[in-house]
């Protein structure tokens, strides 16, 4: 009779025990380190942005943050991986807006969500696109390429680093809200494209500033318009397609975090502030800047409301221009 009290005792104070244990395992994330996906090539822009906040995170968590390069399929092969992993804020996708936005409007059967296999956990960049053109193709504005383009409706035609791709997108929104003709001209990247535009075979292309900026500069190629909502530091004299007669006209591309879906809230909270602590860090900004990026970080809430706002527009295009994944 005496020992049913001392039983009870001991199973209330296990569970006890193992109610504070698991509450400290909560609290103790990251206790391991954490997977940074890089759904690129190692070297290029967006894996130098993912080295830089992988740096930053691991300051600001206190455990390391380890880039994995896992390019292909225009990030797919990364974001996939990403979306099968465990949520619990150990793996987590450098995505593009090609991730969420673009790839879910013209590929069937994406292994992934947009909405539904990821946990936002903030933004980070945006990088710009140019339109751009041959020197010695006798446009110096846009508005001189609208003129030449309606009165010779197949003289045009421009390049791009690929079908689908946020540049290929851009162009064609260029096309509709100017109501002009030119054949899309696909490349395997934006070095063939912009050196096929350099060489004359393609008389404009659409691509990023950081591809397009040391060309530029050379006085290789001739920018027209940014595609971007406001000039670009980088391009002061060059004006958006918004100012060069066409209101409200918005493309680039962006960066942003991601988890899997289903992250506990306090895991998630925790790599919210962190992520927006680096990437509105002085010294983050700057590299972005030095790497063509314009700095916009921006939380979960942000980034899922992009996403939201984007996607129909994305999908419009992609259906209007008869835009598909080969």
């Amino acid at each position: 009779m005496n020992a049913l009290p001392r039983i009870l005792s001991t199973l209330f104070a296990g569970v006890l025990a193992v109610g504070a244990s698991g509450a400290h395992a909560q609290g103790a994330f990251p206790d391991r380190p954490i997977k940074l996906i890089v759904p690129f090539a190692a070297g290029g822009a967006t894996d130098v942005l993912g080295r830089l906040l992988a740096v930053g995170l691991s300051d600001k968590l206190g455990q390391s943050v380890v880039v994995e390069n896992k390019p292909g399929a225009s990030t797919v092969v990364g974001a996939a991986l990403t979306a099968k992993s465990p949520p619990d804020g150990y793996t987590l996708l450098l995505a593009s807006s090609t991730t969420v936005t673009l790839n879910p409007a013209i590929r069937q059967n994406l292994p992934f969500d947009p909405h539904k296999s990821f946990t936002p956990i903030g933004l980070v960049a945006d990088m710009s696109l140019v339109l751009v053109a041959n020197p010695n193709a006798g446009v110096a504005t846009l508005k001189d390429l609208v003129t030449q383009a309606k009165a010779s409706p197949d003289k045009f035609s421009y390049g791009s680093f690929g079908t689908g791709s946020s540049v290929h997108f851009g162009g064609e929104m260029l096309k509709s809200a100017t109501g002009i003709r030119m054949v899309h001209v696909p490349f395997n990247g934006s070095a063939p494209s912009l050196t096929a535009l350099a060489g004359g075979q393609v008389p404009v292309a659409v691509d990023t500033i950081v591809a397009t900026l040391p060309l530029i500069r050379a006085g290789k190629i001739k920018p027209l318009a940014v595609l971007s909502a406001q000039r670009l530091p980088a391009l002061p004299n060059v004006p958006t397609v918004a100012e060069s007669g066409y209101p409200g006209f918005e493309m680039g591309t962006w960066f942003a975090v991601l988890a899997p879906a289903g992250l506990p809230p306090a895991v998630a909270s925790k790599l919210e502030t962190a992520l927006t602590e680096v990437a509105s860090a002085p010294q983050t900004k700057a590299r972005m800047v030095e790497l063509g990026l314009s700095p916009a970080p921006g939380n979960g809430a942000a980034l899922r409301a992009r996403i939201d706002k984007e996607l129909p527009l994305m999908r419009a295009v992609a259906a209007r221009a008869d835009i598909r994944a080969d």
